[in-house]
């Protein structure tokens, strides 16, 4: 229901100009990188199976009956499609939709950067993303890079590898956890608890890559054969907020239907409803895909930083509840 003045956007007219530069610099630095621009679908056959993200569902009347289709929540999955089918190095911002995302942080509908870069991997690409951000904030810019187990022994005073269940619950119910909720955990919940109360507030300011995740978070990355294995995988915090998430793509087609069917095992268990896998997804990477990394960077939370501002609402010109 409308209220008085809630036709106005939540974005003063200097953020939207603000906006406006960023996409601009964005596509500069790519043009003048030779990395091509495209436009994948936002409606899909199939959604997200991560357990923690909720997809919008509508019903699309194209042909003889109506479709079940979904809001992409990232447009992953069509731009491997397009390097499978030999596109070369790709970038796009798109419309993403997540439901029952809200807050200062979050919005159901929000806005994605994300490249793909064949040949690089994680490291020339969190390169990449420095030099863009250069760009974006107009300034040179220092970022530190961290191994996920370093980050929990500075942060958390635990190794996330070598520590026990035990361990990691008890200093998970000194950071504020219920001791109930605790013992019932499992190790990646406790792993994940601990990374947002202990360690992500303490990575101080400025850029900081953390990489080299547990193989249990791997999520659409390659599995690096360490001891222990590690996830070909990182995410990139400005000021304490994550801003970016890259991995070494995996591509292997037998492995990722296996995640997803993982997935959706463990939706199942959370009482969600399972998601179809994405099967032109799984034929591009039994076709082949190259050997690439790619990442996707919040845009609306990056322009935030870039204005000043403590909500994505500043940035954007009608959040949901002005939409």
């Amino acid at each position: 229901m409308s209220s008085a003045g809630d036709w106005l956007p939540s974005a003063g007219l200097e953020a939207l100009r603000l906006r406006a530069r960023v996409l601009a610099h964005i596509r500069t630095f790519f043009q003048q990188a030779g990395v091509l621009e495209v436009e994948t679908p936002v409606l899909a056959g199939a959604g997200a199976t991560d357990p923690h993200i909720e997809s919008l569902a509508t019903r699309c009347r194209a042909g003889a009956r109506p479709l079940p289709l979904y809001l992409q929540t990232s447009p992953e999955f069509a731009m491997k499609r397009l390097l499978a089918a030999g596109s070369g190095p790709i970038y796009q911002m798109s419309r993403a939709f997540r439901d029952g995302e809200s807050g200062r942080l979050h919005n159901p509908e929000f806005t994605l950067l994300e490249w793909y870069r064949p040949g690089f991997d994680t490291r020339a690409l969190m390169d990449e993303i420095d030099a863009l951000l250069d760009e974006i904030f107009e300034r040179n810019g220092t970022s530190r890079r961290l191994t996920y187990r370093q980050a929990f022994v500075d942060h958390a005073a635990v190794d996330p590898f070598e520590s026990s269940d035990d361990a990691l619950a008890a200093q998970a119910v000194s950071a504020g956890l219920d001791s109930g909720s605790a013992a019932g955990a499992g190790r990646d919940t406790l792993l994940e608890f601990l990374f947002s109360h202990l360690v992500q507030p303490s990575l101080g300011g400025g850029r900081v890559f953390v990489h080299d995740y547990p193989a249990s978070q791997a999520a659409l990355a390659r599995i690096r054969a360490d001891a222990p294995p590690v996830a070909e995988r990182f995410e990139l915090f400005v000021d304490g907020i994550e801003i970016a998430n890259g991995y070494h793509e995996l591509a292997d087609a037998a492995e990722q239907r296996r995640r997803f069917e993982s997935d959706n095992a463990a939706r199942e268990a959370l009482g969600r409803a399972p998601m179809p896998l994405d099967e032109r997804l799984l034929a591009a990477l039994e076709h082949g895909l190259p050997d690439c990394a790619g990442v996707a960077v919040g845009l609306d939370r990056l322009i935030m930083l870039a204005a000043g501002e403590t909500s994505i609402d500043a940035v954007m010109a009608f959040p949901i509840d002005r939409a």
